[in-house]
């Protein structure tokens, strides 16, 4: 789809310390926004845990448009369109499950895993010059790294590993919370918010909002836990910009490498049932390490443009039109871990970003309110200098700034800005 506007007039918009208001409400901008970011660039797709063997598939969405995700009988990942090269038709409709192919319910031409065109019933009605292996499904470009699966509509888009730059890194950390075991998705929750998609985009590296509005989830958790994240103050939560729009807000610095343990940290009380359980099967040293991987990582890690690693969970956002937004909060585990470890993952999960959770609801309540406020005075930028004061380059020459400033929505809009005028 085309749009009205001109992109040359895009780098206007966004400057190093403000937002045109209009990146929230203007309708046309959000249609550019899907042709020249959202079907340019790499998007998350899926875990390789949420499709573990031959046949295993899930339904995604990239943007607007609705694809299949899936491992075939060698073994590789494939994203599809999800729609049929016939009539148009889905050709799956299940959200996720096991199959050999799919099938189109209207007219039944059928497809391998692979997208290939397997059959087409009564072909005497097409004349010789129909030849299947001419009309496979639409096939995108993909590739994962740490188990994430990222795909993109553009042929020629960068090389996976170059688009993730220096957040391969922070990735890398973050899958450190299996404590030896890989990383699984344990179920998610899904909602929507009545607010354009980079608020939430915004909001993983705030930390400046954690304290204000998750008053209520600090106070309904233990000392030990609201202790942990009360970083206001601490010199040594900061956050980096990435590049490529990627960043991370490190909150407990002390949980960063989980590998790391000077042995200090006192293990909560709270999970005292859990230590004696594990305790009866394996080493001290190996408790303390599982246990310690609980609340999983210190950091929240933004990828740009629609997941976030954050703490212990993926935050998934899919832009459905200018004022609104679905999320979904994926829980996850260890593959092959404790089951008393993975089913208190899940409890830490639901109290903060379950549907009846203290995290979420309060989170979902500002971004509607940035909303509904965001069409007061049109004309009036959306702020985010906090920070760029004393926003300086780190020793890997990542601009940096306390977890609390907005070092991370800067570098997002950078991105933004990049890929919304062609400068790149």
């Amino acid at each position: 789809m085309t749009t009205s506007l001109d992109p040359t007039n895009f780098a206007d918009l966004a400057t190093d310390d403000r937002v045109d208001g209009s990146l929230y409400t203007d309708p046309d901008m959000f249609e550019a926004e899907l042709e020249r970011i959202f079907y340019r660039t790499w998007v998350w797709v899926a875990h390789e845990s949420e499709i573990p063997e031959a046949g295993s598939y899930k339904m995604a969405t990239i943007g607007r448009q609705p694809v299949i995700v899936n491992r075939d009988r060698k073994g590789n990942f494939n994203v599809l369109l999800n729609r049929c090269r016939h009539r148009g038709a889905s050709v799956c409709e299940v959200p996720k499950g096991k199959a050999n192919g799919f099938t189109c319910p209207y007219h039944s031409w059928s497809y391998a895993l692979d997208g290939r065109l397997r059959g087409i019933p009564y072909p005497d009605g097409y004349d010789e010059n129909l030849d299947k292996k001419d009309l496979p499904l639409q096939s995108l470009r993909v590739e994962s790294y740490a188990g994430m699966i990222f795909a993109s509509f553009n042929p020629d888009v960068e090389p996976l590993a170059d688009f993730l730059g220096d957040a391969k890194v922070w990735m890398d950390l973050f899958m450190k919370q299996g404590a030896g075991y890989p990383i699984k998705t344990q179920g998610e929750h899904c909602f929507r918010f009545r607010g354009n998609w980079k608020i939430q985009l915004e909001n993983t590296t705030d930390g400046y909002h954690f304290p204000i509005v998750h008053r209520s989830w600090m106070s309904s958790v233990d000392a030990e836990t609201a202790d942990m994240l009360s970083f206001m103050t601490d010199d040594n939560a900061v956050t980096h910009a990435l590049g490529n729009g990627h960043s991370v807000a490190i909150m407990v610095p002390e949980h960063v490498d989980l590998d790391h343990d000077d042995g200090t940290e006192k293990i909560q009380a709270r999970f005292d049932h859990i230590v004696e359980e594990l305790s009866k099967t394996m080493p001290a040293d190996k408790v303390r390490r599982i246990v310690r991987s609980m609340h999983g990582a210190g950091f929240n890690l933004n990828i740009f443009p629609n997941v976030a690693m954050s703490m212990s969970f993926f935050r998934v956002l899919r832009p459905i039109s200018v004022d609104e937004t679905e999320i979904r909060h994926i829980a996850l585990g260890m593959d092959g871990g404790p089951e008393i470890v993975n089913r208190e993952r899940l409890r830490i999960h639901e109290h903060f970003q379950g549907p009846f959770g203290f995290g979420s609801p309060d989170d979902s309540e500002a971004w509607d309110r940035v909303q509904r406020g965001s069409r007061g005075a049109p004309g009036m930028p959306i702020m985010v200098n906090r920070g760029l004061n004393r926003e300086a380059l780190d020793s890997d020459g990542h601009r940096t700034s306390h977890v609390t400033d907005e070092t991370g929505m800067r570098e997002a809009y950078a991105m933004w800005k990049r890929m919304m005028t062609d400068e790149h």
